[in-house]
């Protein structure tokens, strides 16, 4: 019997709850939704403290934790365990003030860079996951003040494009592997076109 592609994992972080839907700690769930309509994956459900929706066809489950940010191991560890899915096959999506807004940086493994949702996974998984950062530029004020507000309205006309780009991230890496969207994302420029990979 031939081994079979593991089960991958395409975990969005973000905080559960309408007051926080529009902020910029939740960049990681707006891409998992996109990555769900273009994909026209509407099969989702409730456990594990997490919002699911599974693609059997093609082998990975998306993952939306709603435990809150700084809890968001806990999830991650029981929804990997119970695919048996190790951590290079984990891609998970956060938000990073560290980055100008729009940057997209995407790394095999690494560090929580600082990042409570982050810091959670690796403590109960390991830091040996990929992980695709998205920017949203670091404030002159209070930094929990800057991820739980929402976009400013120039940010807001740009962060379609972004998310876009970063749902073409997911899908380069679930269709060619992590080489492939990590050379996209690294590469990627907000205010031009995608780069031809």
């Amino acid at each position: 019997m031939g081994e079979r592609t593991p089960i991958r994992l395409v975990v969005g972080l973000g905080n559960p709850g309408k007051e926080y839907a529009a902020t910029r700690h939740n960049v990681g769930f707006m891409v998992v939704d996109e990555v769900a309509r273009r994909l026209g994956i509407v099969n989702w459900r409730k456990k594990d403290s997490a919002r699911q929706a599974a693609d059997v066809a093609r082998r990975f489950v998306l993952v939306e934790p709603t435990s809150f940010m700084n809890l968001s191991g806990a999830p991650v560890r029981l929804i990997s365990a119970w695919y048996k899915t190790p951590p290079p096959e984990i891609l998970v999506i956060s938000d990073d003030m560290d980055l100008p807004f729009g940057v997209l940086r995407m790394r095999p493994s690494g560090g929580h860079g600082g990042h409570n949702g982050l810091r959670s996974i690796i403590a109960v998984i390991g830091d040996g996951f990929p992980r695709l950062r998205i920017g949203v530029g670091r404030p002159r004020y209070d930094s929990i003040d800057h991820v739980l507000n929402p976009f400013d309205p120039a940010e807001s006309r740009e962060l379609p494009r972004v998310i876009a780009a970063a749902a073409d991230t997911v899908e380069r890496w679930l269709a060619e592997g992590s080489e492939r969207a990590i050379q996209f994302a690294n590469t990627w420029k907000l205010e031009g076109s995608a780069p031809n990979t």
